[in-house]
C-alpha cells in the first residue's frame, strides 16, 4: 500500500512497508554477501532460544532479478523508534532512566544465547567458525585501527599512539578469567531497538541490525551503549550497567576488561570518522586521546561505585 523511509541509520538500507497484511521492513543493498544470511542466522537463534524480541520470520530473497541486489522482508517491530530524536526529546528523564534499565535487562537476556566456542558467522557453512577472542586478538585489532587512523590524518598523533600502547602493552589478567561464549551483538544501542510501555513498565520491544553479531565475551557488548549514554547523561550509563549486572552473572575483572573493550569501541568510531570524506561529530580539534580517554575513565569510575 505504501513505503516510507526510516529515521536514522547511516546507510539507508531500510524502508517501512505497509501492506494489507500488516507492517513490515524492506532491507536491501547488502554491504557484503554474508550480511543478510548472518542476520537471519542470529535472528533465528535469538527467536528460538531466548525471549529477546527480534524480527522473525526474516525472509531473505538471495536473487537479484527484482532490484539488482538481494533483499529481506521482516516484521516491523512495535514500539517507539529511539533513533528518532523527536521521540527521545518527548520522553521525561524518569522514562529515559527506566528505558536504560530495560536496555540493560534485555542485553542480559540476549546473552543467554550461548555457543560452545567463540566465533563469527561463516557463509559457506551457514554456521559459526572459530575465532580468536583472546586479549592478544583485541590488542591486535586496536593496533590495526590505530595505524589506519594515524595514516588518515594528523588528528591521530604520535602521542596518541604512545598513549594507546601504554594502555594495552601488558596483557590484562582479567582476560584470563574463563567465560561461557555468548551472543555478542557488537552494536547494541537504543538506535537499534524499539521500546514500549506496558502497564507502566518500559521494555525493549525489538532488537535489529544483527550484522555485527558473533559469539564471544558478552562484556564487550556493554561498550557501545555505555559510551552513548555517557555523552547524554552519565546517570543513564549508570542505570544501564547496574541493570545488566543485576540480571547477569558477572565475573571478576569486569572493570579492566571493559576499559579495553571501550578503547576498542572508541577506535572503531574514531577510525571510521577519520577516513577521507568523513568527518567527526565531536570537536574536530580533539586528538584521539583527548576524545576517547574520558569514556575509559568514566567506565572505571562507574564500575567502582
Amino acid at each position: 500500500m505504501r513505503a516510507e523511509p526510516i529515521t536514522g541509520g547511516l546507510f539507508g538500507q531500510n524502508l517501512f512497508l505497509t501492506s494489507t497484511s500488516g507492517e513490515y521492513v524492506l532491507r536491501g543493498v547488502p554491504h557484503y554477501p554474508w550480511q543478510f544470511p548472518a542476520e537471519r542466522f542470529f535472528a533465528r537463534l535469538l527467536h528460538e532460544r531466548t525471549t529477546v524480541p527480534v524480527p522473525w520470520p526474516y525472509l531473505l530473497d538471495p536473487t537479484e532479478d527484482i532490484f539488482g541486489w538481494s533483499y529481506v522482508i521482516m516484521p516491523r517491530m512495535p514500539g517507539l523508534q529511539l533513533s528518532d530524536p523527536n521521540v527521545t526529546a518527548g520522553l521525561s528523564r524518569s522514562d529515559r532512566l527506566r528505558i536504560a534499565r530495560a536496555m540493560g535487562e534485555n542485553l542480559a537476556r540476549m546473552h543467554e544465547l550461548t555457543w560452545p566456542f567463540a566465533g563469527t558467522y561463516d557463509l559457506v557453512s551457514d554456521s559459526i567458525a572459530r575465532a580468536d577472542d583472546s586479549y592478544n586478538a583485541w590488542a591486535s585489532s586496536i593496533r590495526a585501527m590505530l595505524l589506519r587512523s594515524w595514516s588518515y590524518s594528523d588528528r591521530t598523533t604520535d602521542a596518541d599512539v604512545e598513549w594507546v600502547e601504554r594502555l594495552i602493552s601488558e596483557p590484562s589478567p582479567a582476560f584470563d578469567v574463563p567465560y561461557e561464549s555468548c551472543f555478542v551483538l557488537g552494536d547494541y544501542k537504543e538506535q537499534n531497538a524499539t521500546v514500549e510501555k506496558r502497564d507502566g513498565v518500559w521494555r525493549v520491544s525489538g532488537v535489529f541490525d544483527l550484522m555485527e553479531g558473533r559469539f564471544g565475551d558478552g562484556d564487550a557488548d556493554l561498550s557501545r551503549q555505555t559510551g552513548l549514554y555517557l555523552e547524554q547523561d552519565p546517570s543513564l550509563a549508570r542505570e544501564f550497567l547496574r541493570s545488566y549486572l543485576t540480571n547477569s552473572s558477572s565475573r571478576p575483572g569486569l572493570a579492566d576488561r571493559l576499559q579495553v573493550y571501550m578503547l576498542h569501541d572508541r577506535l572503531i568510531i574514531w577510525e571510521y570518522c577519520q577516513r577521507p570524506g568523513h568527518r567527526a561529530f565531536w570537536d574536530p580539534e580533539l586528538t584521539l586521546q583527548g576524545w576517547a580517554e574520558p569514556y575509559i575513565t568514566a567506565v572505571a569510575e562507574l564500575l567502582a561505585e
